[in-house]
C-alpha cells in the first residue's frame, strides 16, 4: 500500500525535502504557525528515511518492516523527544531508564535534560536496521535551558547516520546557536480556500468562523470546532454582559490556556474594530468599546506574556482573576 499525505498544502515543501535524500542534513528545523501540520511533515520525512523499500517519487512503501514499525510507533531507530504531558509515544514519556515519572509527580510540560541525555547512547550506537538514527524533538522551544544545552552538544558533534528533526511553533524562542546548526524548513499558513475545503471534507460546521478564530491554521480550527462554540464568543458575552468574573472559573491549565488565547484575540479584535472597523478572529462581531485601540493593544501584549505562565504549575483561578481585572472598559457603542 502506498503512502498518502493528509495535508496537500505541504507538497512543495515535501518535494524540496525529497530532493535532499542524497545529502540529508544532520539537523532540520521545521517551523511555522501552530496547527498547519509541521509535525506530520517531519514524521513523514522520518518514515521515508527509515523505509527499507523506498519507491520512486519518492515515497515510503508502507509495508516493509521499517514502515510497519514506524506506523506502530515502535521503530528501534527513531526516538521522540517531547514533554511528558504531551508525549504520544513511549520513548517520549519514559525517562532515561525506561521508567515513568517518579514519585507520582505530574508529567512535565517541558522537555527535560534527562530526556535529551537519553539520546546519547541511542545516537552513538549503529542503527538496528543499518540505516539512519533519528531524533524528533517537538516542540523544540519547550526544551528547558539545560536540555537545550545538552542538545546543542549533539548538534555540534553528530554521529554518522544521525539526523535531528526539530519541530517548532516559535523558533525565536530557540537559542540562536541551535537555529544556526539546523537547515530551516519554513512552513506558512495554507491558502484559505485549501483550508476551507479540507475542513469541509472533515465535516466541520461553519468552517470559515473556526478558521478565522484559528488565525488561518486548519488543524487548529478542526480541533477547536469540536468544542461547538467559539471561545471568543463566551468571552464577549461575559464581558459585555457584565459577568466578567465567571471567566475566572477555570479548573486546569488547558482551561487557562484557552482563556488566555480568547482574551488576547478578543482584545486584538477590539483594536482592529477601533482602527479599521473590522474584526479578524470573529469577523461577524461589530460591537464597539469605550476603550481605545491603544488600551486594547496593551492588554493583548500582556496576554502574550501570560501565555508562558499559563502552562506553569500556578493556581489557574488566581491567574485568571488577575487577567480579568486588567481588562479595559467594555462599555461602549453597538
Amino acid at each position: 500500500m502506498s503512502e498518502t499525505f493528509e495535508y496537500p498544502w505541504h507538497e512543495k515543501a515535501w518535494q524540496d525535502l525529497s530532493a535532499r535524500l542524497d545529502r540529508v542534513p544532520h539537523a532540520l528545523l521545521f517551523h511555522g504557525p501552530t496547527g498547519i501540520g509541521k509535525l506530520a511533515l517531519a514524521e513523514r520525512f522520518a518514515r521515508l528515511l527509515l523505509c527499507e523499500r523506498r519507491k520512486a517519487g519518492p515515497q515510503a512503501c508502507g509495508y516493509c518492516d521499517g514502515c510497519r514499525w514506524f506506523s506502530a510507533g515502535q521503530h528501534p531507530d527513531l526516538r521522540f523527544v517531547e514533554p511528558e504531558a504531551l508525549a504520544r509515544h513511549a520513548s517520549a514519556a519514559e525517562d532515561e531508564e525506561g521508567g515513568k515519572p517518579e514519585g507520582g509527580r505530574k508529567p512535565s510540560t517541558e522537555i527535560r535534560i534527562d530526556q535529551v541525555r537519553a539520546l546519547e547512547t541511542f545516537l552513538n550506537v549503529g542503527g538496528h536496521r543499518g540505516g539512519w538514527r533519528i531524533a524528533l524533538v517537538h516542540p523544540a522551544e519547550d526544551m528547558n535551558l539545560h536540555a537545550a544545552n545538552a542538545l546543542l552538544k549533539g548538534l555540534e558533534e553528530p554521529g554518522p547516520g544521525t539526523v535531528f528533526l526539530l519541530v517548532s511553533h516559535r523558533p525565536a524562542r530557540l537559542a540562536a546557536t541551535i537555529r544556526s546548526r539546523c537547515v530551516p524548513i519554513p512552513l506558512a499558513l495554507p491558502p484559505a480556500a485549501a483550508s476551507l475545503h479540507w475542513l469541509q471534507e472533515r465535516g466541520a460546521r461553519e468552517p470559515g468562523r473556526w478558521l478565522a478564530y484559528a488565525g488561518g491554521a486548519p488543524l487548529r480550527a478542526l480541533e477547536l470546532s469540536a468544542a461547538g462554540e467559539l471561545p471568543i464568543e463566551r468571552v464577549r458575552r461575559a464581558l459585555e454582559g457584565g459577568d466578567a468574573d465567571s471567566l475566572a472559573e477555570v479548573a486546569d491549565r488547558a482551561g487557562l490556556e484557552s482563556l488566555v488565547d480568547a482574551l488576547q484575540k478578543y482584545a486584538l479584535d477590539r483594536a482592529f474594530l477601533a482602527c479599521a472597523g473590522r474584526a479578524k478572529y470573529a469577523p461577524e462581531n461589530r460591537a464597539g468599546s469605550a476603550a481605545g485601540a491603544g488600551a486594547w493593544l496593551a492588554f493583548a501584549r500582556g496576554m502574550g506574556q501570560r501565555r508562558a505562565l499559563a502552562s506553569r504549575p500556578l493556581n489557574p483561578r488566581l491567574l485568571a482573576a488577575e487577567m480579568i481585572a486588567a481588562i479595559p472598559s467594555t462599555k461602549g457603542t453597538a
